[in-house]
């Protein structure tokens, strides 16, 4: 007696069926954590820059938010553009142009409480489904 071996046209397609099912699932859910990190990457920038900023206003005896190029830090990454200072001077922002995400996000010192607080900036604020908890 013959014996086949192989898998049947049905078989084949039932699989590729299921493979298709899982990619409509999995695709969308890898492109918003690829928004997410990209968010992730400008709000790790702009928190390296706490400490070296509280150290400059410690030294100095001020409580004025210095300049990027007086504490050595990063003015751009892979994603994040133009960061520097906030337009009143109060803390540092960073704008993110990317094909799918688009926002600011700012790092504001506050003198009288000494602490940092993350938030969306009011131009070009970021969409809040990708910005941390932290920021919201």
């Amino acid at each position: 007696m013959k014996q086949t071996k192989g898998f049947t046209l049905i078989e084949l397609m039932i699989v590729v069926a299921i493979i298709g099912i899982l990619a409509a699932v999995a695709i969308p859910a890898y492109t918003d954590y690829l928004r997410r990190s990209k968010v992730a990457e400008a709000v790790g920038l702009l928190a390296g820059l706490k400490t070296p900023a509280e150290e400059y206003m410690a030294t100095k005896g001020t409580t004025v938010v210095p300049p990027i190029a007086s504490i050595g830090g990063k003015t751009a990454g892979k994603y994040s553009t133009l960061i520097g200072l906030t337009s009143d001077s109060s803390g540092y922002s960073a704008s993110i142009t990317d094909a799918n995400v688009t926002g600011m996000i700012a790092l504001t010192y506050n003198t009288t409480d000494k602490n940092w607080s993350c938030t969306t900036g009011t131009t070009g604020a970021m969409a809040t489904q990708y910005v941390p908890s932290s920021c919201k």
